[in-house]
């Protein structure tokens, strides 16, 4: 060995650069390395991503993609979330609107309730007023007459047999005459009830009725107060007072005529409701009814007048 080649350990001499590293004109037995341009065709191509570092640009875009993509995620779940509740409201909306418009269309008073009907009684209760109106003004003029000397005397003699004339009606004792209704009640399938009887009986005197009566088939009557009861009696008859009627029945009545055949046909009224039991509810007009059956006056026992 020449003095510029020292021993490896390996058998191979070190090669002092710029030298050859054999004999003259002798290569180096020594593979050589590939250039670091060339590359082994048997070598497989590195992807992309593997084997180096990606530039801190890449990195930082992917994390900014990342961090993208994660918002987009929540954002959508939030918006699906928010468009799932809505959904459920207009839902429960929209239920409750069919509800409301079936309950209202299947309503069976307010389908059979009529316009003329609420219009005529409407009427009848402003003519009732118009009626009541009249009543006061002439108790206030029948006031300032009595206050007043001789004539005073005179206007309150007329003005007690007046009221005693109207308290003689009421109470039965008188019989009276004037314009109202004859209602006539026919059964079907079913007698006709006392509480059917009874159910006419205050609608009547609740529309005004000021003298009542009932006639049975046999013409036998019973004037109707204040204090008179109805029961059911055997074979479809009835007590009235403690006096047995047989069917058909009739109740004339001395009222506004208008103002209680309304209340008598209103929807589920009176003629309805003996309608819905197979009977008839007949209703006729008279310009001057007559109730001229009488009551026994009553005796009380334990009411007296204040004095």
């Amino acid at each position: 060995m020449s003095e510029e080649q020292s021993e490896t350990g390996t058998g191979w001499p070190s090669v002092v650069p710029g030298r050859p590293g054999g004999p003259a004109g002798e290569p180096d037995p020594r593979p050589q390395a590939p250039d670091s341009d060339e590359v082994s065709p048997l070598a497989p191509e590195a992807e992309p991503g593997e084997g180096r570092p990606e530039s801190p640009e890449v990195e930082s875009e992917s994390a900014s993609e990342g961090s993208a993509g994660g918002s987009a995620a929540a954002a959508g779940r939030r918006f699906t979330s928010a468009g799932v509740m809505i959904a459920l409201l207009l839902g429960l909306l929209g239920f409750t609107l069919v509800v409301q418009l079936r309950t209202t269309s299947t309503d069976p008073t307010a389908a059979a309730t009529r316009q003329e009907d609420l219009v005529r009684i409407f009427s009848d209760l402003d003519s009732r007023e118009k009626r009541l109106r009249q009543d006061i003004e002439s108790l206030e003029e029948s006031q300032r007459q009595l206050r007043s000397g001789e004539q005073g005397r005179q206007a309150a003699l007329e003005e007690a047999t007046r009221r005693a004339d109207e308290l003689g009606i009421l109470a039965g004792i008188l019989p009276a005459r004037g314009p109202g209704l004859e209602v006539r009640f026919e059964a079907g399938a079913k007698p006709i009830s006392a509480y059917r009887i009874l159910d006419a009986v205050q609608e009547l005197r609740g529309a005004g009725a000021e003298a009542m009566q009932i006639s049975a088939g046999d013409r036998a009557t019973v004037r109707i107060i204040a204090s008179t009861y109805f029961l059911d009696g055997a074979d479809g008859s009835l007590v009235v007072d403690g006096r047995r009627l047989t069917g058909p029945f009739t109740i004339t009545v001395i009222g506004d005529p208008t103002t209680m055949e309304t209340a008598l046909r209103i929807p589920g009224g009176v003629a309805a409701s003996v309608a819905g039991d197979g009977g008839t509810v007949i209703v006729e007009e008279r310009e001057v009814a007559e109730v001229s059956a009488l009551h026994a006056p009553v005796k009380l026992e334990h009411a007296r007048p204040v004095s």
